[in-house]
């Protein structure tokens, strides 16, 4: 997608602005971005991707800061690499794989606070995607199957079980024609 306001450079920062209940989409370059000074608010130089997530970071810092276990946070630092996770939160990437592993219990909140949640539930395949449906659907059906179980409901749950068995079925006889 090209910039809406040059329409040369590819559109890197996409924003939604809410006015008064009206909605208006942006699809920018950062240079555009910057002349027109859209900015995000707390960031140094206005677009910096590395900026935003630092800015995350040290907002989820300054609450730990606050509390318990600050000293624990600031000598958090990845077994391969070495990187610290103040440095993390500078820079805003990783050293390298394992840093994903290391400071993965410091991710969760900030990919639920950027992203709503931290289970990707994006497009799907469409060669894999029948499996992917029924897999998501069974494990639905598990969780309301145990519900109904612990409800003592115990003909839905019946149908359920059932349900989850014909899913089971045909994403066998899918696998067995495919591969």
């Amino acid at each position: 997608m090209l910039c809406q306001e040059c329409e040369k450079k590819p559109a890197t920062l996409h924003f939604t602005k809410i006015v008064n209940g009206e909605k208006t989409e942006f699809h920018i370059c950062e240079a555009c971005a910057r002349e027109r000074g859209e900015g995000i608010p707390g960031t140094a130089n206005g677009f910096s991707i590395h900026s935003l997530l630092s800015g995350l970071l040290d907002f989820e810092q300054a609450n730990a800061m606050n509390g318990i276990g600050a000293n624990a946070q600031q000598q958090l630092r990845c077994d391969n690499c070495g990187l610290t996770y103040t440095q993390f939160s500078k820079m805003g990437r990783f050293g390298c794989s394992n840093c994903y592993v290391q400071f993965g219990n410091k991710l969760d909140p900030i990919l639920k606070r950027v992203h709503g949640n931290t289970t990707h539930v994006g497009k799907i395949p469409k060669r894999a995607g029948e499996q992917i449906q029924a897999r998501r659907e069974i494990e639905a059906l598990r969780r309301d199957l145990q519900t109904r179980i612990e409800q003592e409901d115990f003909e839905d749950a019946a149908q359920i079980r059932d349900r989850i068995r014909e899913l089971e079925r045909n994403s066998a006889d899918a696998k067995e024609r495919h591969g």
